[in-house]
């Protein structure tokens, strides 16, 4: 066995893996958690109150 079998064996195992973690991402049983972190920006209320104050913070440096 030499190095290019051995890259090509490498080649397929990150492949597999590569493939495996995008059907675990975009499975079914996923949707519920995918969809909740995808409406995390839109659930914050505090976002005028902390922009105000980055800019307060800003204006003092």
């Amino acid at each position: 066995m030499d190095i290019n079998e051995l890259r090509g064996i490498h080649s397929l195992v990150i492949m597999a893996m590569f493939l495996g973690i995008i059907w675990w991402a975009y499975s079914a049983h996923r949707k519920k958690p995918n969809d909740e972190a995808a409406h995390l920006p839109f659930e914050d209320d505090d976002v005028e109150k902390r922009t105000l104050e980055q800019e307060q913070t800003e204006k003092k440096q």
